[in-house]
């Protein structure tokens, strides 16, 4: 059964992997991030809904009071949130003044309308590949040669979504140690409310990695849930 979608990005970061061809004189064209959610629209399956904004819809034409109305309605009806991290998401002033936290926790909270109350959404992270085609500006892979453990730089991060990954609370059952990384706790399973996918592995099966991002919904008393910026 499809579901209704709302994706939580920034709209014109353009520190992200060219989608489209060379262009006069061998140049690339500028891709941004609301490129790539134009992509993850069209790969969505027809039995979900995208409850986000459309390119015939801009809110930047609104003032804000108005774009957090219309925002709201967007979420409340919604049960998943996609958040696309980029490499140039976080702007240099206040996490309280942006837009993708404030989104992030309004999906994770419960609201009541009309004697209904909507459920915090099932949440997912999509990464997208830096202007390199590298993920590294935050999934570090194999960094453990011995244990192949992958290093998620999650403090560069908006707080509110880092605080939501890596976040379960019986944590005895979900992690390893490992004699070379000392430095760092090495998780396995779901062990992250909000996980984290590259957009490589995402576009090849976003049904199923959205799924799984409702299958941990499911689950949510076992995280420990961080709802404010």
């Amino acid at each position: 059964m499809g579901k209704k979608i709302f994706i939580s990005y920034k709209y014109a970061d353009s520190q992200v992997q060219s989608l489209s061809p060379l262009g006069l004189q061998g140049i690339l064209n500028i891709t941004t991030v609301r490129d790539y959610v134009t992509e993850i629209q069209e790969l969505l399956s027809d039995d979900h809904i995208n409850k986000g904004e459309k390119d015939s819809e801009s809110l930047s034409m609104f003032k804000s009071s108005t774009i957090a109305s219309k925002l709201k309605d967007k979420i409340w009806d919604s049960s998943v949130t996609l958040v696309v991290i980029s490499k140039g998401m976080k702007e240099y002033i206040s996490e309280n003044d942006q837009w993708i936290p404030w989104e992030i926790s309004y999906s994770l909270k419960e609201h009541t309308r009309a004697g209904r109350v909507s459920r915090s959404n099932a949440m997912l992270a999509v990464v997208l590949p830096d202007e390199n085609g590298s993920y590294e500006y935050y999934i570090n892979e194999h960094y453990c040669s011995k244990c192949n453990s992958t290093i998620f730089q999650t403090q560069s991060l908006f707080s509110i979504l880092g605080n939501n990954m890596f976040n379960i609370k019986n944590r005895l059952a979900e992690y390893n140690t490992c004699e070379d990384s000392h430095t760092y706790t090495i998780y396995k399973g779901d062990s992250s409310y909000i996980q984290s996918i590259k957009w490589s592995d995402f576009k090849n099966f976003p049904d199923f990695y959205i799924n799984k991002a409702l299958e941990i919904n499911n689950k949510i008393d076992d995280y420990d849930i961080v709802k404010e910026i």
